[in-house]
C-alpha cells in the first residue's frame, strides 16, 4: 500500500494532537484546559478521515484494474495511455509538507517562558483603588499562596495594605531585566504568563523579587518573602516587589499559566 502525501499530512496532524492532548497534558502548554475536549474530537477526527482515505483510494484502484482487465485493451494501446507513468501522485517536493506535523509530533515546542513576560507588562487589575478582601487571618496560617496576578494587583490597588506584615508566597520562572547590551543588571522577577484563550494572547505578570541572587533565566522558583510597599496605591510609583527571605527551585508545573 503506497500512502500519498494528503493521507501522511491527516495522520500526522492527528496524531500530534492526540499526543499532546489525550496521551500527556503538553497542550497545556499552548490552549486552556476547557479545550482539551475540543483537540481530542479534531485529532481523532483528523486520523478518521486519513484511513478512510486509504481506504477509498485502495478500493477504488483496485476496482480500476478490475476495469481495465476487463476492456482487455491492446497492450500497445495501454503504454501509450498510460506512458509508464501514475499521474495521480503529487511532486515528490510536497512531502516536505509533513516536516512540520512531524516536528510537532516528535517535538512538541515548551510554553512560552522570559523572552514573552519581558515583552509584555502586566496590565493594571480592571476594579482600581480601593479596599480587597483580607487575607488569611492570623500568622498561623502564613506563609500564604498567592498568585501573582492578585499580588500585583494588591501591591498597586489596594488602599486598605491587606498584605502588610503578612508573609507570602508565589511560584513561577524567573526573568531578569538587561541594558541597552542584553546584559543583565541585578534586577530579577518572578513571573508568569496569563492565558486568555491560547498561547497567542498571553499576558506577562511579574513581581520584582529583592534581597535574593538570581537564578538562571526560565528556571521556576518558589519564592517566600514579605511585600515591599514602594507608592501610593494607583500612582506609578506602586509597583509588585517581594522581599524575599527564601528562593527554592521547583518543577514546571503541568499547567504553566497563571489561573484566573
Amino acid at each position: 500500500m503506497r500512502l500519498r502525501m494528503q493521507e501522511v499530512l491527516l495522520l500526522l496532524c492527528g496524531a500530534a494532537l492526540l499526543r499532546i492532548s489525550l496521551f500527556s497534558e503538553l497542550y497545556l502548554r499552548y490552549v486552556k484546559e476547557g479545550l482539551r475536549p475540543y483537540l481530542i474530537t479534531s485529532g481523532v477526527l483528523l486520523v478518521v478521515l486519513g484511513l478512510l482515505s486509504m481506504a477509498r483510494r485502495e478500493d477504488a484502484e483496485h476496482k480500476d484494474a478490475e476495469r481495465k482487465d476487463a476492456e482487455r485493451k491492446d497492450t500497445e494501446h495501454e503504454d501509450s495511455d498510460d506512458h509508464g507513468h501514475d499521474h495521480t501522485r503529487g511532486p515528490r517536493i510536497a512531502w516536505l509538507l509533513a516536516a512540520p506535523a512531524l516536528a510537532l509530533l516528535l517535538f512538541p515546542p515548551p510554553a512560552l517562558g522570559s523572552y514573552s513576560a519581558d515583552r509584555e507588562e502586566a496590565k493594571a487589575a480592571a476594579q482600581g483603588v480601593g479596599t480587597f478582601p483580607g487575607l488569611p487571618p492570623g500568622p498561623a496560617e502564613d506563609p500564604v499562596d498567592l498568585t501573582l496576578g492578585a499580588f500585583a494587583s494588591r501591591a498597586q490597588w489596594d488602599s486598605g495594605a491587606s498584605m502588610k506584615g503578612r508573609t507570602l508566597r508565589l511560584t513561577g520562572f524567573v526573568t531578569r531585566d538587561s541594558d541597552g547590551e542584553g546584559k543583565g543588571n541585578g534586577t530579577w522577577y518572578v513571573a508568569r504568563l496569563l492565558v486568555s484563550c491560547c498561547a497567542a494572547d498571553a499576558q506577562a505578570l511579574k513581581v520584582r523579587i529583592r534581597g535574593a541572587e538570581a537564578p538562571a533565566a526560565d528556571t521556576w522558583v518558589t519564592v517566600t518573602g514579605t511585600w515591599h510597599p514602594t507608592g501610593k496605591p494607583g500612582s506609578n510609583e506602586a509597583r509588585p516587589v517581594l522581599d524575599a527571605t527564601s528562593v527554592r527551585h521547583v518543577k514546571q508545573p503541568s499547567n504553566p499559566y497563571e489561573k484566573r
